[in-house]
């Protein structure tokens, strides 16, 4: 039987988590989550920040997978996998259990048809991974950018596929919905990811298509302060040219991405996003940004930007610097409006 032909039965984890990652999901379909998962033939057997379950019946939930009792299409882990100290898992326990997250997944990932890490910290540690990483977190099938993590690099599902990396700090619940959707009709095969695990459908493209400050990106004409309309490139932090996802192309809650909300992107879909020193200010070598756009030469990203500024028109050169519109789109002289 496919398993487009029966309900797909999810069981979602948390890691060393914040649970922003549940957070972004709830705010999935027209009419919520729960019913959007009811439509699209999704079971969740166990959640345990959203299922009335706990205690004995959460357990026996566990146990009923763990077992054999219980199917297992897709295991989700939301958060970092804490694997310290020493191994044991031991500082991160799924309370009433006496077993660690480390443990449980470690137990239930060969049972299930595929395997999610929801966010950059189950995929590859993200922030509880920062820094000297005291708790040993890692993602479920990386460590930052080194394949490993808490399942080794040659880990593989019931389906044959290795983790799936919904990266993101939080991820889209479009990128969410999305690949559990492709899961169940069997339209998401190990040649549909990319290098970390992400699926290519959100890999393939960059924060920066669909940017609504493309033009002043375009003139080189950046924002020299918060809250000011210009390119976040230059001086701001801004990562969106070289972060994979269409954040700006579909937009988050109905309108909004980090861009438009005047916040520079901080590439939270890749590995080591976490490591940056400082989100809000561009790091640069003799005056040139360190994080050029992907694919472009830094001889070419200089000849090009001293262009691009030489015919900045007035109107967008004034505006980057300003936290509204001061010169208006004009009508090219001695030409009637249409």
């Amino acid at each position: 039987m496919a398993l487009s032909d029966r309900k797909m039965k999810m069981l979602w984890l948390q890691g060393a988590s914040c649970g922003g990652c549940t957070m972004s999901i709830l705010e999935s379909g027209a009419s919520g989550w729960f019913d959007e998962l009811r439509q699209s033939g999704i079971e969740l057997l166990w959640h345990p920040s959203v299922s009335e379950e706990t205690g004995a019946e959460a357990l026996d939930i566990l146990e009923a997978v763990r077992d054999g009792r219980e199917r297992l299409d897709v295991l989700v882990l939301e958060g970092s996998v804490a694997r310290g100290p020493d191994l044991t898992g031991r500082f991160n326990m799924l309370a009433g259990t006496n077993r660690s997250i480390y443990h449980w997944v470690s137990e239930l990932a060969p049972l299930a048809d595929y395997v999610v890490a929801v966010g950059s910290c189950a995929a590859y540690g993200g922030i509880p991974a920062a820094g000297s990483n005291p708790t040993d977190a890692v993602g479920l099938q990386f460590e930052g950018t080194d394949s490993g993590g808490a399942l080794g690099g040659g880990f593989r599902s019931r389906r044959g596929l290795p983790a799936i990396n919904i990266a993101g700090c939080a991820p889209h619940p479009g990128w969410i919905m999305e690949t559990l959707l492709a899961l169940g009709s069997g339209d998401l095969a190990s040649g549909d990811l990319d290098g970390y695990g992400r699926p290519k459908f959100i890999a393939n493209h960059l924060a920066h298509h669909g940017c609504s400050r493309n033009e002043f990106y375009e003139f080189k004409a950046s924002a020299e302060a918060m809250s000011e309309r210009g390119c976040l490139m230059e001086h701001l932090g801004c990562r969106a040219t070289q972060a994979v996802g269409d954040c700006n192309q579909r937009s988050w809650n109905g309108g909004g991405s980090c861009t438009k909300g005047g916040y520079a992107c901080i590439a939270c879909t890749s590995p080591g996003f976490e490591a940056a020193q400082n989100y809000l200010e561009t790091a640069k070598l003799a005056g040139i940004p360190v994080g050029l756009p992907t694919d472009m030469p830094k001889a070419w990203f200089v000849a090009l930007a001293a262009l691009s500024k030489s015919a900045t028109p007035r109107r967008v050169r004034v505006n980057a610097t300003s936290d509204h519109v001061v010169v208006p789109p004009t009508r090219p002289s001695g030409k009637r409006a249409p």
